[in-house]
């Protein structure tokens, strides 16, 4: 049998609106953590230990909600943390559409990650759904961390997320992404200019990229977590069913191969998923608003469908752990981003959520 990597349930309930934040005081004065170079190095995540979930004692675990405005690296920044790919990632803004749990393992520790989709206005059903998930993504976590792309200037938007880490009652982190990216001349005049709106628990400059200063922002978080057992196994690395990984993944390849030409209007429903112990066959459908966008997707001779279904299928295979039978359809929908019904079939949680009520 293959070994399964993704959508297991947890061994305990992981409700994240159960969970109460951990009180802590602030000095009125915190320096900021500086990176090295050293943070970059990736740590390995924890082995199992065969040691029962309720039993480990002086144990830190606790749920971290990432925020930030979209394009702001948040899920770039989650799968680093976790050590492999929990969350898609595009150069299109509101790529993440659903909350999407990533479990980083620690020695003594465990982060449960709550990547959450970016802080825009709403413009339809499927914007206010994902404004609902942000919401929901924050509720009862211990800490927010708020995620800006250094590489901007400081700017109106930019109180977005700070309003909403004033909103909670917890510490919050405020994380300085792309350092990499700009000269350290330009960081204090954006330190100060975030300082000067917001109470900061931590202050933090890192790279989702390389990974420069993640190391020191690991061991803030879990400074900051209650004691308590971890909520997920060791070997587990998300709570995303397997086929929501799927169609993600498929969202993703879509994305990057259509460039700008079908920009928000790409959702991807899994039809079938079958598997045995060598083989998953996967029937998935790409749905799109207009003609002339399912045009786009198929290419000259269903060339760029084809490229879309292979790249998928490469990705999926080592995450998933068998060979892939992938067949993809693409399906007119007009409206479909206004349409509840169409959305809640998108949404593993809805459709998990209306199981249970049945």
């Amino acid at each position: 049998m293959r070994k399964r990597q993704t959508g297991k349930r947890p061994a305990r309930k992981a409700k994240v609106k159960n969970i109460r934040a951990a009180a802590s005081s602030q000095a009125d004065e915190r320096p900021i953590l500086e990176p090295d170079e050293s943070q970059a190095v990736p740590i390995e995540p924890a082995q199992p230990s065969g040691t029962p979930l309720e039993s480990r004692n002086g144990f830190k675990s606790g749920f971290v909600a990432v925020i930030g405005l979209p394009n702001a690296g948040k899920s770039t920044f989650v799968n680093w943390l976790v050590g492999r790919k929990v969350a898609i990632v595009s150069s299109k803004p509101q790529t993440t559409r659903n909350r999407i749990v990533g479990i980083v393992h620690r020695p003594g520790a465990q982060i449960v990650l709550v990547d959450t989709p970016g802080l825009h206005r709403p413009a339809n059903a499927l914007g206010r759904q994902m404004a609902e998930e942000i919401e929901k993504g924050i509720e009862g976590v211990d800490v927010v961390a708020v995620i800006v792309d250094a590489a901007r200037p400081f700017g109106r938007e930019d109180r977005f997320p700070i309003e909403r880490a004033r909103r909670f009652s917890g510490p919050s982190f405020l994380l300085l992404n792309k350092i990499d990216s700009i000269e350290k001349t330009r960081l204090l005049p954006l330190i100060d200019a975030f300082r000067r709106e917001h109470d900061w628990a931590e202050v933090i400059p890192i790279s989702a990229l390389t990974g420069v200063g993640m190391g020191i922002l690991v061991e803030q978080l879990i400074r900051r977590l209650p004691e308590g057992p971890p909520y997920f196994p060791a070997d587990q690395f998300t709570d995303q069913p397997e086929r929501f990984l799927a169609a993600e993944l498929i969202r993703e390849k879509a994305l990057k191969l259509t460039e700008q030409e079908v920009p928000y209007s790409i959702g991807v429903a899994i039809d079938r998923f079958m598997e045995s112990d060598r083989l998953i066959r996967i029937y998935a459908t790409i749905l799109v608003e207009r003609e002339g966008q399912k045009g786009i997707l198929i290419g000259k001779g269903g060339a760029r469908m084809k490229k879309i279904g292979t790249q998928a299928r490469l990705e999926l295979e080592p995450l998933l752990g068998a060979k892939i039978y992938l067949e993809l359809f693409v399906k007119v929908q007009p409206g479909w981003r206004d349409n509840p019904s169409v959305i809640g079939r998108l949404d593993w949680r809805q459709e998990f959520e209306e199981f249970d009520r049945g």
